[in-house]
């Protein structure tokens, strides 16, 4: 254990029969573990690390988190191995995202090194709270607010950085099922130059009203487009997309270029590093509506599915839009997007070989 991370455990942790009846039947983000690490800021410098109960925290009201929206956080999962050990993926490549966010919110940078000691840190005191079967997990999340007292338009002098984790279930309990979307032309996620490439809370926080629109059209998520032409797409929810092509043999995965305006999700790099080893070309560039119509229309694309850490991949069966309703594959899982999330979580649960060292060793 590091020797920044003051240990201060829970006196009272839940004994294994109530954890169980806390974890049984699981939803997302529902239920959390005993311990959180929490560090602050002041004086230009951080403090140590302190592990304890998992607890309220108080705000004063004139926090700058509270007006001006100083909010970052970051979320992915520990899964348990198969010799029992348990193992995080790709933490460091959070802990980057999260000093990205940091910066663009002119908020003070964690070390790398510290963000990804302190998630290890409530992992191992927490393990018994990792679940063991395939596709479940410990879902971690670490976060990052203004806490400084200041009505003062100007970045905050003081902050507190949070880590708390939460067990989740498989996210599809009775299998994959593709999921409907509705593509928003009222609202749009990010514009250029502005804060889409991070994970600040503003983003979730002004995505909101459109997927409540998604869900009176019937569907279960919103397609956000360009904030400029309203034309290209660029992300499904807080997921990157996917679109597969099938032509003479050839199977290509395309995504959504990088703009500045997108989320620059792991599980999207990690699918563009591993479909070449599975045999898949791999592109990124910008996508239409009446492109991805017509390409479903014509046969040239076979699939469209998301990805994220929570589901890690989703399949897309159904589009609707003010111009009219497309099926995908049928309303049914493709096989590419089968085959990948089949592999990622393999690789996630060490039951195939990690030749990427993606996996970071926790237990």
């Amino acid at each position: 254990m590091s020797s920044r991370i003051e240990l201060k455990p829970s006196p009272t942790p839940l004994n294994p029969t109530e954890r169980a009846l806390r974890t049984k039947n699981l939803r997302f983000g529902a239920v959390f573990t005993d311990h959180m690490v929490s560090m602050t800021y002041r004086d230009s410098g951080w403090g140590d690390a302190v592990l304890e109960a998992y607890r309220s925290i108080t705000l004063d009201p004139a926090a700058s988190v509270l007006h001006y929206g100083q909010a970052i956080f970051e979320g992915f999962k520990a899964y348990r191995q198969r010799d029992g050990g348990v193992a995080t993926f790709r933490p460091e490549a959070n802990a980057r995202r999260f000093a990205n966010s940091a910066r663009r919110l002119a908020m003070p940078e964690l070390p790398e090194d510290v963000f990804v000691e302190a998630a290890d840190a409530l992992i191992q005191q927490d393990r018994d709270w990792v679940p063991p079967a395939l596709g479940e997990s410990l879902y971690v999340r670490p976060l990052m607010v203004a806490t400084e007292a200041a009505l003062g338009v100007r970045p905050a002098r003081e902050y507190l950085f949070l880590v708390i984790a939460s067990p989740s279930g498989a996210y599809f309990p009775k299998g994959v099922k593709p999921v409907s979307v509705w593509i928003s032309d009222d609202f749009v996620r990010a514009a250029p130059g502005g804060t889409g490439d991070t994970k600040c809370a503003g983003n979730y926080a002004a995505s909101l009203v459109a997927q409540r629109q998604a869900l009176e059209q019937g569907c279960d998520q919103v397609v956000w487009l360009d904030a400029v032409e309203r034309r290209f797409v660029e992300e499904m929810g807080g997921m990157n997309l996917f679109f597969v092509y099938t032509s003479g043999g050839r199977t290509k995965l395309v995504t959504p270029k990088l703009t500045g305006s997108l989320l620059p999700g792991v599980t999207r790099d990690s699918i563009l590093k591993l479909a070449p080893e599975l045999g898949y070309d791999t592109e990124e560039s910008l996508i239409s509506v009446d492109q991805w119509q017509a390409d479903l229309a014509s046969g040239s694309m076979t699939e469209v599915f998301a990805c994220g850490t929570a589901a890690v991949i989703t399949p897309v069966g159904v589009v609707k839009s003010r111009l009219g309703e497309w099926t995908v594959h049928q309303g049914e899982t493709g096989p590419v997007a089968a085959r990948l999330r089949e592999t990622l979580l393999a690789i996630q649960h060490g039951e195939a070989e990690d030749t990427h060292g993606w996996m970071h060793r926790v237990l």
